[in-house]
């Protein structure tokens, strides 16, 4: 059975109809997370934030960066703010963060194994690294990327922005920048 099949399997044994009321687009606690796509993070950080399912926008991506300031995540942001009536902004990294250990050099050597044209590589990203938002301080890329959507223009100065630390390990909080 291909991994398609499994889990189209498992989703027709989860849905029951009736099983799961509807729920509003707006996040019932006014709030946007913007995190990494960590796979520890799933099921974890939401609990040990005190969320559950319809309580808040989640956002994500790989190491929870900003390498475009009016890019997708910026997008998401401003809807969320505007669309959907949300009223502070969490970005929250975590501890051991695979983004923090980003080598270019065997990244582009798998990318080439795989068939990617190193031309393309060239062409597109040739800073590869900076294209995949490395960074070598999790802390610091939060912070860093509070910034860039505290200072964004399209976002309210009166949306708190606030940067936190997760541990994926006991899911545990640090705060790295309170956004009040």
């Amino acid at each position: 059975m291909t991994l398609l099949d499994t889990i189209l399997d498992a989703n027709r044994k989860f849905v029951r109809p009736g099983a799961f009321p509807p729920l509003p687009k707006n996040p019932k606690r006014q709030f946007a997370i913007f995190t990494c796509m960590d796979t520890r993070l799933v099921d974890f950080l939401e609990p040990a934030m005190g969320i559950k399912r319809g309580d808040a926008k989640v956002i994500k991506n790989a190491g929870n960066t900003i390498i475009d300031p009016y890019g997708g995540v910026m997008r998401s942001l401003v809807a969320a703010v505007f669309m959907l009536g949300v009223e502070e902004i969490f970005v929250i990294g975590h501890q051991d963060c695979g983004m923090a250990a980003v080598d270019a050099a065997d990244l582009k050597r798998r990318m080439i194994e795989r068939g990617i044209d190193p031309r393309e590589i060239e062409t597109r990203v040739p800073d590869l690294a900076q294209w995949m938002g490395a960074f070598s301080c999790p802390e610091e890329n939060v912070a860093r990327v509070v910034g860039i959507i505290r200072e964004n223009p399209l976002i309210p100065r009166d949306v708190p922005v606030h940067g936190l630390i997760f541990c994926p390990n006991d899911g545990h909080l640090d705060i790295v920048v309170r956004g009040y």
